[in-house]
């Protein structure tokens, strides 16, 4: 069974033992069988061993059981949700998330589904799209056998996204995003009926029955893809992008491509393209509709700070021809504003702070200066701000020379009010 060559499997598989109810479903199935799988007649994908190990560290469990106890039997962590019937444990470095097979029922449009015990034939009809309704059983005399939801085979043979029944969009309208995001990630087709039924969802508003934070929550999820700009620009088939805002959405990939290729390694690759997709909203819509898709305060001030901020600090980056210009083009700066500026046009200057001008530090500080007799004031920031600009532009080195520039462009300063210099007598 190709599962045994999953890193997180052999935990599950002890745990699970000779249970012939417990299941490995959803994507981890339709990855394995994209890369690996022959028996399933499956046209499988150029990717290696390794990579797909890598990928599958977490994994999606049915059980036509308790839950509860499956969970107990992995140990590590356990948060359990009983409304649900799931569970999420974590162990060892791998999640497992846990559901009781399980039929579904919406009181309304886009509520959250109301659950009760199924089999696994059942559960497999309640899921989103053929290809992630396909199971693994693990244990017992069945181990290792494929159960599958119609068309799920060949579906994914024929790499096509499907939909299980046609009020899947209204049930559950976060399945249109996802459907965005799977088809970016996996590069398949929709299929022309699951296609049709999108269109009439968003057209009829059927994103409006579900609450900004689940929204939100999958707009994280698709600017999390391995390609970021691809999954936000799927959007645009849908008409989804221009539901959410008529100026958001991923209207130039080239620049968020550029901008993604500067962004340095400490920087947040979600944060940088979701700026870019908002950049073209006015900054008094931004902040609003990302309080309305429950993004945390720090996530809601960086997308803005980065949106709005990136083209007057591309415009200072042209006009920057020293070192220090360019420090001050992006002082205070996150590096994802600084790549989006640079991504504009003046990559050169943005490369350069990103990758080296960042980094430079005085080996002074402000308490120095007070003992040079500079007092405590304004003089103390023009000073350290003068020895920076120096030091930037290879006009001075090393500890002593950064004081005495210091201390020359605070003296020159007069000082300014919280000094002795400077006040009238």
């Amino acid at each position: 069974m190709r599962v045994r060559a999953l890193p997180s499997a052999t935990p599950l598989l002890e745990a699970v033992g000779d249970e012939a109810r417990v299941h490995l479903v959803g994507g981890a199935v339709r990855d394995l069988l994209l890369t690996w799988s022959d028996e399933a007649g499956v046209g499988g994908r150029e990717q290696t061993l390794d990579d797909s190990r890598r990928q599958l560290r977490d994994l999606d469990l049915v059980a036509e059981g308790d839950v509860a106890a499956l969970a107990a039997r992995l140990g590590g962590r356990y948060l359990a949700h009983e409304r649900f019937g799931t569970a999420k444990v974590t162990l060892d470095g791998h999640g497992y998330d846990l559901a009781m097979a399980r039929r579904e029922t919406y009181a309304e449009p886009g509520a959250l589904p109301d659950v009760s015990p199924a089999t696994l034939g059942e559960d497999l009809l309640r899921r989103d799209f053929t290809v992630n309704a396909i199971a693994i059983t693990l244990g017992g005399p069945r181990a290792g056998e494929l159960t599958a939801a119609p068309n799920a085979l060949e579906d994914l043979r024929g790499h096509r996204l499907r939909v299980l029944h046609d009020r899947s969009f209204r049930d559950d309208p976060t399945r249109l995003i996802r459907l965005s995001r799977y088809a970016s990630r996996l590069g398949f087709e929709v299929e022309p009926g699951t296609l049709a039924l999108a269109l009439v969802a968003v057209a009829g508003d059927a994103l409006g029955t579900v609450s900004g934070a689940r929204i939100g929550a999958e707009l994280r999820l698709l600017a999390r893809e391995e390609d970021p700009v691809a999954a936000l620009a799927a959007l645009r088939d849908l008409g989804i992008d221009r539901w959410i805002h008529p100026r958001f959405g991923i209207s130039d990939p080239g620049l968020a491509r550029r901008s993604l290729a500067l962004l340095a390694p400490d920087g947040r690759r979600d944060m940088l393209v979701l700026a870019v997709a908002f950049s073209a909203l006015p900054r008094e819509e931004l902040a609003p509709l990302l309080d309305a898709f429950a993004f945390d305060a720090e996530s809601r001030d960086l997308i803005a700070a980065t949106a709005g901020g990136a083209g007057p600090a591309a415009a200072a980056l042209v006009a920057a021809t020293r070192p220090s210009e360019i420090a001050a083009a992006l002082a205070g700066s996150s590096v994802e504003l600084a790549a989006l500026a640079g991504a504009l046009g003046p990559a050169d200057q943005a490369r350069e702070w990103l990758d080296d001008l960042r980094h430079v530090h005085l080996e002074i500080d402000g308490h120095e200066l007070i003992g040079a007799g500079i007092p405590e004031g304004p003089a103390i920031g023009r000073g350290l701000r003068a020895a920076l600009a120096a030091k930037l532009d290879g006009r001075i080195a090393g500890h002593d020379d950064e004081l005495a520039e210091a201390v020359r462009a605070a003296d020159d300063s007069g000082w300014g009010a919280a000094g002795s210099r400077g006040g009238v007598l």
